[in-house]
């Protein structure tokens, strides 16, 4: 469905895409937020034309979707994702776009000191979850949650299988074993999209995560399994202890443990 997005009181289309998992927002409608200009299709034709004449990779890879236009009917508009936006913010040389440069400047700043002291990133990490309205104890679950994922995905790169696509199947055999959903099935059922499923799991749901990709670890290291189906079988086998546990957790409390609450409906 399209969405529409509020700046400063205005108006910015945007489009979630399931198969690129991407939102798309349209350059009119932010353009036309930072230029107040009169005529903002005009405005980015021409800065477009410059961009393209400058070799900027931005304008090359944006597309066009059809949108709800001012009088209600759908035409087609050209978007670009999130990435893709900040690049183009940087182009536009308006006072409005300043603190969105400023900003980009910072966190590209926040990086670099990050490549030099990884510690930093697991603080900013750590200071983001309690903004956010995380307990404590919640925050030292989910950093263990990410030592475990780290020591799986590196027997994974051990054994030889790719990241990117087939991590990820890896990761949904994990997932459906324990929880009895996909993974985004899963993510649909607390109402995300590109959220990180674990920033919504509740205690309970991240232990049994964890002990899924812990148990799968331990297996392939015994295992030392040959090929991505030996290792897709022994993420079933992780996967299904947790899954047994969690069934008779919920058999003795009489309670599902894994809930549609996201972190919204968990830290209100």
């Amino acid at each position: 469905m399209t969405k529409i997005k509020l700046f400063e009181n205005k108006h910015v289309r945007s489009e979630w895409d399931d198969e690129s998992q991407a939102w798309y927002f349209s350059i009119v409608d932010v353009v036309s937020i930072l230029t107040d200009s009169k005529d903002p299709a005009a405005y980015w034709r021409k800065l477009k034309q410059r961009l393209i004449a400058e070799g900027n990779e931005t304008v090359k890879i944006c597309h066009g979707l059809k949108m709800v236009a001012a009088d209600g009917k759908m035409r087609m508009t050209d978007v670009v994702d999130t990435e893709q936006l900040l690049r183009l913010v940087q182009s536009i040389p308006s006072p409005k776009a300043e603190p969105f440069k400023l900003w980009l400047a910072r966190v590209g700043y926040e990086r670099i000191e990050e490549t030099e002291d990884p510690e930093l990133a697991l603080e900013r990490g750590m200071e983001t979850y309690l903004k956010k309205g995380y307990s404590r104890d919640w925050i030292n679950q989910r950093i263990k949650s990410i030592e475990v994922r780290k020591e799986l995905t590196d027997e994974w790169e051990d054994r030889g299988i790719k990241k990117g696509g087939e991590f990820a199947i890896l990761t949904d055999e994990i997932t459906k074993a324990w929880s009895g959903h996909t993974t985004q099935h899963y993510k649909q059922l607390k109402s995300l999209k590109k959220e990180n499923l674990r920033d919504h799991m509740t205690n309970l749901e991240l232990v049994l995560n964890m002990l899924a990709e812990a148990s799968t670890t331990e297996i392939s290291r015994q295992k030392k399994p040959e090929g991505f189906e030996e290792s897709r079988e022994i993420a079933r086998q992780g996967g299904t202890i947790a899954g047994n546990t969690r069934k008779e957790i919920e058999a003795k409390s009489g309670k599902h443990i894994i809930t549609p609450k996201n972190a919204k409906r968990l830290n209100s």
